[in-house]
């Protein structure tokens, strides 16, 4: 089984165990307190990967650094950890927040542009965003000055490109075609 399959599988089950106990937003919290911390621990990320490191010792390290979390994610960890998956916990992460995501009615949406947008720019962008796509958005802001002008969205799998770069070459290939 793929590891994609897999985070998947466990995200999906954390989060309707989570949600029967009516604990899907502390398990979130908590999830997200294990993400910044992975995000800003190399060492840990290393020994979740370990093949050497035996799961009841992976258990034992995480549950001594993530002490504060609630019971059922420490279970969830200490499962993962006897299943040999520990190496998946970050993609389990990630799925489990996409598929929160999904449940509430949020895309996540990644927008590149070539100046930052100021905060009445990306109020009228998300909120354009949120009619198109019949949701509500979650927007990444990132800066891209190889756009040269305009911005890019990516909603999962499509991509509005809105670039002065785009229409650019948009225009070199209907020149080059033509000649």
């Amino acid at each position: 089984m793929s590891s994609t399959i897999a985070s998947r599988r466990y995200a999906k089950a954390l989060l309707e165990v989570a949600e029967e106990g009516g604990l899907a937003e502390a398990v979130a919290n908590d999830l997200e307190v294990i993400r910044v911390t992975l995000d800003h621990s190399r060492d840990l990320v290393t020994m979740l990967k370990s093949p050497i490191i035996k799961g009841d010792t992976k258990a034992r390290i995480l549950k001594e650094v993530f002490s504060g979390l609630s019971e059922k994610t420490l279970l969830f960890i200490n499962l993962l950890c006897r299943k040999k998956r520990a190496s998946i916990l970050q993609d389990v992460i990630d799925e489990y927040s996409a598929l929160q995501d999904e449940r509430d009615g949020i895309v996540n949406v990644d927008v590149a542009s070539a100046v930052e947008l100021d905060d009445e720019q990306s109020k009228k962008l998300i909120d354009g965003l949120a009619k198109y796509t019949g949701k509500k958005v979650k927007a990444r802001l990132s800066l891209d000055k190889a756009l040269l002008g305009g911005v890019t969205v990516k909603i999962g799998d499509t991509i509005l490109d809105n670039s002065v770069k785009h229409q650019l070459q948009q225009l070199n290939s209907a020149l080059t075609e033509n000649a």
